[in-house]
C-alpha cells in the first residue's frame, strides 16, 4: 500500500505529464466504476476461489 502512495505522490509532483486534476479525475472514475460493479466483482472473485478450492480438493 505504501508503494502506491509513493507512486501517487510522484505523479502529483510530476508536471511534465498529467496534471494533478487529471489524475484525480481518473481516480474518481475508477472508484465510481468499482462502486457500481462491486457486486459483480465480488461474484467473480468468489467463483474463482470456489474453483481453486475444488481443484485443491481434487489434488489432495
Amino acid at each position: 500500500m505504501r508503494g502506491m502512495w509513493d507512486v501517487l505522490k510522484r505523479l502529483a509532483a510530476d508536471e511534465t505529464g498529467l496534471s494533478t486534476v487529471e489524475v484525480l479525475l481518473i481516480l474518481v472514475c475508477l472508484i465510481t466504476l468499482v462502486i457500481i460493479f462491486r457486486e459483480e466483482m465480488i461474484d467473480i472473485v468468489e467463483s474463482v476461489f470456489d474453483e481453486i478450492t475444488k481443484k485443491i480438493k481434487k489434488i489432495t
